[in-house]
């Protein structure tokens, strides 16, 4: 069998491709946080409480972790299916659980739904980010890694207490000189991730 075949779909994502993603959205996003900084700035103090937007991500993140616990197979809905060792006999129980537990999550947690929604697909996301950059050659690759990492011990807190993301919003929000100083500092990141993508990891 071609070892290939054997590999998941995340562990066949090149490391230049996923960096030049990374990089960009860094690079997007922080720009539109200096352009448009108190549209931003709104949207973020207001996201904790913005019910429907947390629906719609937590049923993002739990139809993406429905389509990890698939059987093994050919067809689209198993491109993504992950072997679980010896879990992978709970794989018809998650299959049925997790559509049910969307529905029950969206409709009877009204507290911070959609910063909790933002942990789990945080989560989510950082697993092909590892991915991506395991084993990989250059010493640079470690942006990769230290971003996924950030991103995990965060989406653990957003989940666990989700109260932290707004106050971490208001203490970012307090003054222009912070919320600038972690822009320019985001955009900085994003162009090093960029870079190295475009200069150390072609081909890889």
């Amino acid at each position: 069998m071609d070892p290939s075949q054997a590999m998941h779909s995340y562990e066949k994502l090149p490391l230049f491709g996923t960096g030049l993603v990374l990089g960009l959205w860094l690079v997007g996003l922080h720009i539109l946080m200096l352009v448009k900084a108190e549209t931003v700035q709104t949207f973020l103090k207001k996201f904790p409480r913005n019910q429907q937007l947390g629906q719609i991500l937590l049923g993002i993140g739990m139809i993406w972790f429905w389509l990890l616990v698939q059987p093994t197979g050919k067809g689209a809905l198993n491109s993504l299916a992950m072997e679980l060792g010896e879990f992978d006999k709970l794989k018809p129980f998650l299959r049925i659980a997790v559509p049910v537990s969307i529905i029950l999550v969206a409709l009877a947690v009204k507290e911070f739904l959609a910063v909790r929604a933002l942990g789990l697909l945080g989560l989510m996301v950082a697993a092909p980010l590892l991915a991506a950059a395991y084993l990989e050659d250059p010493t640079s690759r470690l942006l990769i890694p230290i971003f996924a990492y950030i991103l995990i011990i965060k989406s653990l807190y957003w989940v666990g207490m989700p109260y932290l993301f707004r106050d971490s919003v208001q203490w970012a929000t307090a003054n222009q000189g912070r919320w600038k100083m972690l822009c320019f500092g985001g955009l900085a990141y994003g162009i090093a991730v960029l870079a190295c993508a475009l200069l150390f990891w072609r081909g890889l």
